[in-house]
């Protein structure tokens, strides 16, 4: 059960990392080689790691990502984005003759459609992790967590983390997880993941489709989050508009709403939200109600510039927000 990392945190990210081009206004495409006037675009630092990872950066945490781009524009992009919000990417590894993922987002008022490239994401490995926490250990800095996002698009990273995770924390390391969805639709391998995490946070709709792969069909919402919280971890729902919500194993629902606030793009305010419960877990936040509070704050705030990174709160921006 993850507990308060303490003041000394240092947080590991794993995943993807690219930049997203959003686009706003009429963005539901016509086919037949009609041309459509958009209201906005902008190329922003994406990709669920890159955004958590920079969140937490934001919000004060010693914070180091382990991804892949690719040798061209769009990957020194992709760093440089990240180094300016803090984030240590001397752990980001160029690959050769790859193209640098992408993601165009077609983001409406309410909802969103995402299109993403792979790319160079898909190169990352367990091992490019297991490098990481050990050269800092060797350096005397070791990091106390790992988080680790978009496991369906990375399936070489996936493959290894179950033992990763296993090893990591039989040496200490806590680990989160937030699986992004599965565009498969088959939701494999967390069965054997979700006993070593200490923490999973999926919104709704995966919470619905993991639920259903861990306890079977037809569990309502919290049904699905005891089934996966059996297993081990606290469960940290993104319920959207509603805020959040988290769950401990054989322990009562606790929730949080989040900010009403004139929405400009929704884009990774999941993953800001991530970021929020982190690092209150990471500045010693030890009760579910107040790690939420910064959770849902980060995540709501997120929100009111494109992009998932535009708009990220910042500890000042939490304390201004009434507990």
């Amino acid at each position: 059960m993850i507990g308060a990392l303490g003041q000394e945190a240092r947080v590991l990210v794993a995943g993807d990392a690219n930049v997203d081009l959003v686009l706003t206004g009429d963005v539901v495409p016509r086919f037949g080689q009609e041309e459509q006037l958009l209201d906005g675009s902008a190329l922003v630092l994406g990709s669920s790691a890159g955004i958590v990872a920079h969140g937490l950066a934001r919000l004060g945490v010693d914070v180091s990502l382990v991804a892949c781009v690719g040798d061209d524009d769009l990957g020194r992009v992709t760093t440089d984005r990240l180094r300016e919000g803090g984030v240590d990417v001397g752990t980001v590894r160029t690959v050769p003759g790859t193209a640098t993922g992408l993601s165009v987002i077609l983001s409406g008022p309410d909802d969103r459609a995402i299109l993403t490239d792979v790319g160079a994401m898909t190169a990352v490995r367990a091992d490019d992790v297991r490098r990481a926490v050990t050269e800092a250990r060797d350096s005397g800095r070791p990091f106390t967590h790992l988080h680790v996002a978009a496991w369906f698009l990375l399936p070489e990273l996936a493959a290894g983390l179950p033992a990763l995770f296993a090893e990591l924390r039989s040496e200490g390391v806590t680990v989160s997880l937030d699986t992004n969805w599965d565009p498969a639709g088959r939701w494999q391998g967390l069965a054997e993941a979700l006993p070593h995490v200490d923490a999973f946070l999926p919104n709704l709709e995966e919470l619905r489709a993991v639920g259903a792969a861990v306890g079977g069909p037809g569990l309502d919402d919290e049904a699905a989050a005891r089934a996966i919280a059996a297993l081990g971890p606290v469960v940290v729902v993104k319920a959207g508009r509603d805020g959040g919500w988290s769950v401990r194993d054989g322990e009562a629902v606790v929730a949080h709403p989040g900010l009403v606030l004139d929405v400009v793009d929704t884009t990774g305010a999941g993953d800001s939200f991530d970021a929020g419960w982190l690092a209150a877990a990471g500045a010693g936040v030890a009760d579910d109600r107040g790690r939420l509070r910064w959770a849902t704050t980060a995540g709501s705030l997120s929100t009111r510039a494109a992009g998932g990174t535009g708009a990220q709160a910042t500890r000042a921006d939490l304390a201004e927000v009434p507990a």
